[in-house]
């Protein structure tokens, strides 16, 4: 029997896992992405606060499927799609495809506002995450030369967004603030540095339960956290932050989590999109109008009764649906009955610090030491190596015992400001 060819465009979660469950005796893979490797995004908040090295939560893709003999990979951009010929056109050539599984993610949305996207920081990848390290060290070196009316702005630290990357962001800063300063920087007074949340709704943590919404900003308030709710941003011009009620806060660290768009890809013109840019998929996770084109995790929306407005955009839906898809395109082939996704919610959960965490399992919700350990155990579980889990715990371990770290270290020239 000829093996199928089937192309995953994007690497992460959902497409890592498809490839790592796809039956090679069936079919031959061709993974395309930008990078060359496969990043774990729930800890590129620890990379931006210096808590671990980006090769830490990196994973090359070769080094990963070293033992796939049916797995080709090739770094290239997607342009478009031909859907009429089953082609896949980059900026590297054409890929013909069988079977075309779209997994391309999301990334930062500005929800049109130019001025943002211009000037802030965002977090949605390993290079964005080191990006945000050198500016706050940058700003802190530049601080020791400054006159006091100048200093202000660079010892601000404000974050949009009060998601779990917002939450988990604020108290991380808060901790540098708290204990790492005063060491590296005894010439800074750390009354000076401020660490502001801003978000847009009445409550940080939105998705989870009213208990993590309370407890997450008692915990931050308590490290020092300024948390605004209510409140929205309506310009930033790189040093002054203008909200939605004319006030102003200058800083020279913004730092933009507050929202998410799925990436695009031309050529799908007879696809469904609904709200973020999310493909519209039967509950096979096939592509509406389409017979051999699917869509997996933060890319697809599947409604089902349990969801009405789509499964939420996290990692488990992505590796599930992935491991689903495996399976059922190898029973299309065996003729075999196929098996429907739903996504069966485990709980969320959000660690805003040191024996700080909060955790959502149905019913039971709970906060403290005990959500904490969870928490990085169950982190700790989805990192693909056995020598990363183990790079990662005893950087946990230490940055637990000494309250510090070893890896504030600024890569790139230093820009000083006229």
């Amino acid at each position: 029997m000829e093996r199928k060819k089937i192309v995953v465009i994007g690497g992460g979660f959902a497409g890592m896992q498809f490839v790592k469950n796809i039956d090679p005796n069936f079919f031959d893979v061709l993974l395309i992405d930008k990078v060359n490797y496969h990043q774990f995004q729930p800890l590129l908040y620890q990379v931006a606060t210096s808590q671990l090295d980006m090769s830490s939560i990196s994973f090359p893709f070769r080094k990963s499927f070293q033992t796939k003999n049916n797995l080709n990979i090739r770094l290239a951009e997607v342009l478009s799609i031909n859907s009429d010929k089953n082609i896949v056109n980059t900026n590297n050539g054409e890929y013909f495809y069988d079977y075309l599984i779209v997994a391309t993610g999301c990334t930062t949305s500005f929800y049109g506002n130019e001025s943002i996207k211009k000037n802030s920081f965002t977090l949605k990848s390993a290079q964005e995450a080191v990006d945000i390290r050198n500016n706050v060290l940058c700003n802190l070196e530049k601080s020791l030369n400054c006159s006091k009316s100048e200093i202000k702005p660079l010892l601000t630290i404000v974050i949009a967004g009060g998601g779990p990357t917002g939450v988990e962001l604020a108290g991380s800063f808060s901790e540098i603030k708290n204990f790492i300063i005063k060491k590296d920087f005894p010439e800074i007074d750390v009354k000076n540095v401020s660490i502001i949340l801003l978000e847009g709704s009445d409550s940080i943590l939105r998705a989870m339960s009213i208990k993590a919404q309370k407890y997450s900003k008692i915990y931050l308030e308590k490290m020092g956290v300024e948390v605004r709710v209510n409140t929205l941003v309506s310009n930033f011009n790189g040093e002054f932050i203008t909200l939605s009620n004319g006030e102003k806060i200058q800083s020279k660290n913004f730092i933009w989590v507050a929202g998410i768009i799925a990436n695009k890809i031309d050529g799908l013109e007879n696809a469904e999109y609904v709200s973020g840019n999310r493909l519209k998929v039967d509950i096979f996770n096939k592509v509406i109008n389409y017979d051999n084109v699917y869509a997996l995790g933060d890319v697809a929306n599947m409604k089902t009764s349990k969801y009405p407005n789509g499964h939420p955009q996290i990692a488990n839906v992505a590796i599930n649906q992935a491991k689903n898809l495996a399976k059922n395109l190898k029973s299309m082939v065996l003729n075999r009955k196929l098996k429907e996704y739903e996504y069966k919610d485990l709980g969320s959960m959000a660690t805003v610090g040191r024996n700080k965490a909060l955790v959502d399992v149905g019913f039971f919700n709970f906060k403290g030491f005990f959500a904490w350990v969870i928490w990085m155990f169950l982190h700790l579980m989805l990192i693909l190596s056995v020598k990363n889990k183990l790079i990662i715990f005893i950087n946990w371990a230490s940055n637990y015992y000494y309250r510090d770290t070893s890896l504030r270290l600024i890569f790139g020239k230093m820009r000083y400001d006229k």
